[in-house]
Protein backbone atom coordinates (compact mmCIF):
# COMPACT_ATOMS: atom_id res chain seq x y z
CA UNK A 1 0.00 0.00 0.00
CA UNK A 2 1.26 3.47 -0.87
CA UNK A 3 3.21 5.07 2.00
CA UNK A 4 1.26 8.31 1.50
CA UNK A 5 -1.98 6.45 2.19
CA UNK A 6 -0.56 4.83 5.32
CA UNK A 7 0.78 8.15 6.61
CA UNK A 8 -2.62 9.77 6.05
CA UNK A 9 -4.40 6.97 7.90
CA UNK A 10 -1.90 7.32 10.76
CA UNK A 11 -2.60 11.05 10.85
CA UNK A 12 -6.39 10.57 10.91
CA UNK A 13 -6.37 7.63 13.32
CA UNK A 14 -3.17 7.54 15.41
CA UNK A 15 -4.72 5.15 17.93
CA UNK A 16 -7.31 3.11 16.02
CA UNK A 17 -9.39 0.60 17.90
CA UNK A 18 -12.57 -1.42 17.66
CA UNK A 19 -15.64 0.68 18.47
CA UNK A 20 -17.59 -2.20 19.97
CA UNK A 21 -17.79 -2.00 23.77
CA UNK A 22 -16.71 -4.98 25.83
CA UNK A 23 -14.96 -5.87 29.08
CA UNK A 24 -14.46 -9.62 28.65
CA UNK A 25 -13.21 -11.63 25.71
CA UNK A 26 -16.46 -13.50 25.07
CA UNK A 27 -18.35 -10.19 25.16
CA UNK A 28 -16.35 -8.99 22.17
CA UNK A 29 -16.99 -12.23 20.28
CA UNK A 30 -20.73 -11.91 20.87
CA UNK A 31 -20.69 -8.20 19.99
CA UNK A 32 -18.87 -8.91 16.71
CA UNK A 33 -21.39 -11.61 15.84
CA UNK A 34 -24.26 -9.25 16.63
CA UNK A 35 -22.73 -6.47 14.50
CA UNK A 36 -23.51 -8.21 11.20
CA UNK A 37 -26.00 -6.13 9.18
CA UNK A 38 -26.23 -3.42 11.80
CA UNK A 39 -24.14 -0.63 13.33
CA UNK A 40 -21.68 -0.80 16.21
CA UNK A 41 -23.67 1.96 17.87
CA UNK A 42 -26.81 -0.18 18.00
CA UNK A 43 -24.86 -3.22 19.15
CA UNK A 44 -23.29 -1.22 22.00
CA UNK A 45 -26.74 -0.10 23.07
CA UNK A 46 -28.12 -3.63 23.40
CA UNK A 47 -24.99 -5.31 24.76
CA UNK A 48 -24.80 -2.79 27.59
CA UNK A 49 -28.14 -4.19 28.80
CA UNK A 50 -27.41 -7.82 27.87
CA UNK A 51 -24.04 -8.10 29.62
CA UNK A 52 -25.27 -6.27 32.68
CA UNK A 53 -28.22 -8.64 33.08
CA UNK A 54 -26.11 -11.75 32.39
CA UNK A 55 -22.58 -10.95 33.64
CA UNK A 56 -20.95 -14.33 32.97
CA UNK A 57 -20.77 -16.93 30.21
CA UNK A 58 -22.66 -19.40 32.40
CA UNK A 59 -25.49 -16.97 33.18
CA UNK A 60 -25.78 -16.01 29.52
CA UNK A 61 -25.85 -19.67 28.46
CA UNK A 62 -28.75 -20.24 30.85
CA UNK A 63 -30.72 -17.19 29.70
CA UNK A 64 -34.07 -17.74 28.06
CA UNK A 65 -33.80 -17.10 24.32
CA UNK A 66 -36.97 -15.00 24.40
CA UNK A 67 -35.34 -12.75 27.02
CA UNK A 68 -32.31 -12.29 24.77
CA UNK A 69 -34.66 -11.48 21.88
CA UNK A 70 -36.38 -8.79 23.94
CA UNK A 71 -33.03 -7.15 24.69
CA UNK A 72 -31.52 -7.22 21.18
CA UNK A 73 -34.67 -6.87 19.08
CA UNK A 74 -33.66 -3.51 17.59
CA UNK A 75 -30.74 -5.01 15.67
CA UNK A 76 -31.02 -6.91 12.39
CA UNK A 77 -31.97 -10.61 12.36
CA UNK A 78 -32.30 -10.54 16.15
CA UNK A 79 -34.17 -13.86 16.39
CA UNK A 80 -31.37 -15.83 14.76
CA UNK A 81 -28.71 -13.88 16.66
CA UNK A 82 -30.46 -14.60 19.97
CA UNK A 83 -30.09 -18.30 19.24
CA UNK A 84 -26.41 -17.77 18.37
CA UNK A 85 -25.79 -15.97 21.68
CA UNK A 86 -27.28 -18.93 23.54
CA UNK A 87 -25.47 -21.56 21.45
CA UNK A 88 -22.06 -19.85 21.60
CA UNK A 89 -22.11 -19.49 25.36
CA UNK A 90 -23.58 -22.97 25.89
CA UNK A 91 -20.84 -24.56 23.77
CA UNK A 92 -18.13 -22.69 25.67
CA UNK A 93 -19.58 -23.81 29.00
CA UNK A 94 -20.12 -27.39 27.82
CA UNK A 95 -16.50 -27.50 26.60
CA UNK A 96 -15.28 -26.33 29.99
CA UNK A 97 -14.33 -22.76 29.04
CA UNK A 98 -15.06 -19.57 30.95
CA UNK A 99 -13.21 -17.67 28.22
CA UNK A 100 -12.72 -17.92 24.46
CA UNK A 101 -9.52 -19.86 23.65
CA UNK A 102 -6.89 -18.66 21.19
CA UNK A 103 -7.89 -21.27 18.64
CA UNK A 104 -9.08 -20.07 15.23
CA UNK A 105 -10.55 -23.43 14.22
CA UNK A 106 -12.56 -23.64 17.44
CA UNK A 107 -13.72 -20.01 17.22
CA UNK A 108 -14.89 -20.42 13.61
CA UNK A 109 -16.82 -23.53 14.65
CA UNK A 110 -19.00 -21.49 16.99
CA UNK A 111 -22.54 -20.72 15.70
CA UNK A 112 -22.77 -17.44 13.79
CA UNK A 113 -19.01 -16.86 13.90
CA UNK A 114 -17.16 -16.85 10.61
CA UNK A 115 -13.70 -16.02 9.30
CA UNK A 116 -14.13 -12.25 9.49
CA UNK A 117 -15.48 -12.33 13.04
CA UNK A 118 -12.62 -14.59 14.10
CA UNK A 119 -10.13 -12.14 12.60
CA UNK A 120 -11.62 -9.24 14.55
CA UNK A 121 -11.63 -11.25 17.77
CA UNK A 122 -8.12 -12.68 17.48
CA UNK A 123 -6.68 -9.32 16.50
CA UNK A 124 -8.20 -7.47 19.44
CA UNK A 125 -7.99 -10.09 22.19
CA UNK A 126 -4.85 -12.04 21.35
CA UNK A 127 -2.97 -9.45 19.26
CA UNK A 128 -2.85 -11.87 16.34
CA UNK A 129 -2.00 -10.13 13.05
CA UNK A 130 -5.20 -10.23 11.02
CA UNK A 131 -7.25 -8.23 8.53
CA UNK A 132 -11.03 -8.42 8.74
CA UNK A 133 -12.74 -7.26 5.57
CA UNK A 134 -16.12 -5.69 6.30
CA UNK A 135 -18.14 -3.45 3.98
CA UNK A 136 -16.00 -0.41 4.85
CA UNK A 137 -12.67 -2.14 4.25
CA UNK A 138 -13.94 -3.63 1.01
CA UNK A 139 -15.23 -0.30 -0.28
CA UNK A 140 -12.06 1.64 0.53
CA UNK A 141 -9.81 -1.11 -0.88
CA UNK A 142 -11.72 -1.04 -4.16
CA UNK A 143 -11.74 2.75 -4.38
CA UNK A 144 -7.99 2.87 -3.76
CA UNK A 145 -7.40 0.31 -6.48
CA UNK A 146 -6.01 -2.32 -4.11
CA UNK A 147 -8.85 -4.66 -5.06
CA UNK A 148 -11.09 -5.10 -8.08
CA UNK A 149 -14.81 -4.35 -7.93
CA UNK A 150 -15.48 -8.05 -8.53
CA UNK A 151 -13.24 -9.27 -5.68
CA UNK A 152 -14.93 -11.02 -2.76
CA UNK A 153 -13.90 -10.45 0.85
CA UNK A 154 -11.34 -13.27 0.91
CA UNK A 155 -9.61 -11.98 -2.22
CA UNK A 156 -9.52 -8.48 -0.75
CA UNK A 157 -8.08 -9.84 2.50
CA UNK A 158 -5.30 -11.67 0.62
CA UNK A 159 -4.47 -8.59 -1.45
CA UNK A 160 -4.27 -6.40 1.66
CA UNK A 161 -2.03 -8.97 3.34
CA UNK A 162 0.30 -8.76 0.34
CA UNK A 163 0.58 -4.98 0.22
CA UNK A 164 0.81 -4.38 3.99
CA UNK A 165 3.63 -5.32 6.37
CA UNK A 166 2.39 -8.05 8.69
CA UNK A 167 2.98 -5.88 11.75
CA UNK A 168 0.50 -3.35 10.31
CA UNK A 169 -2.33 -5.73 9.47
CA UNK A 170 -4.44 -5.19 12.58
CA UNK A 171 -3.71 -1.46 12.85
CA UNK A 172 -4.49 -0.73 9.21
CA UNK A 173 -7.61 -2.88 9.34
CA UNK A 174 -9.03 -0.68 12.10
CA UNK A 175 -7.96 2.47 10.25
CA UNK A 176 -9.68 1.37 7.03
CA UNK A 177 -12.87 0.57 8.95
CA UNK A 178 -12.89 4.02 10.55
CA UNK A 179 -11.92 5.77 7.31
CA UNK A 180 -14.76 4.05 5.48
CA UNK A 181 -17.22 4.69 8.30
CA UNK A 182 -16.56 8.41 8.76
CA UNK A 183 -14.85 9.72 5.61
CA UNK A 184 -14.95 7.41 2.58
CA UNK A 185 -18.63 6.63 3.07
CA UNK A 186 -20.75 4.64 0.64
CA UNK A 187 -23.04 7.65 0.12
CA UNK A 188 -21.70 11.20 0.07
CA UNK A 189 -18.03 10.45 0.79
CA UNK A 190 -16.03 13.48 1.93
CA UNK A 191 -13.89 13.66 -1.22
CA UNK A 192 -13.42 17.43 -0.94
CA UNK A 193 -11.25 17.17 2.17
CA UNK A 194 -9.63 13.83 1.39
CA UNK A 195 -5.86 14.01 1.10
CA UNK A 196 -5.50 10.71 -0.78
CA UNK A 197 -8.14 11.27 -3.46
CA UNK A 198 -5.41 11.19 -6.13
CA UNK A 199 -5.28 7.41 -5.57
CA UNK A 200 -9.05 6.99 -5.70
CA UNK A 201 -10.61 5.26 -8.69
CA UNK A 202 -14.03 6.70 -7.82
CA UNK A 203 -12.70 10.25 -7.96
CA UNK A 204 -11.02 9.66 -11.30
Amino acid sequence: MNSVVLEYLDKLFPNPKCELNYEKDYELLIAVMLSAQTTDKRVNKVTEILFKKYPSIKELSEANISDIEDIIMEIGTFKRKSIYVHEITKKLVDDGYDYVPNDRKYIESLPGVGHKSANVFLSNIYNEPAIAVDTHVARVSKRLGIAKDSDDVLKIEKKLMKVLPKERWSRTHHQLVLFGRYYCKAINPDCEHCQIKEFCKKKK
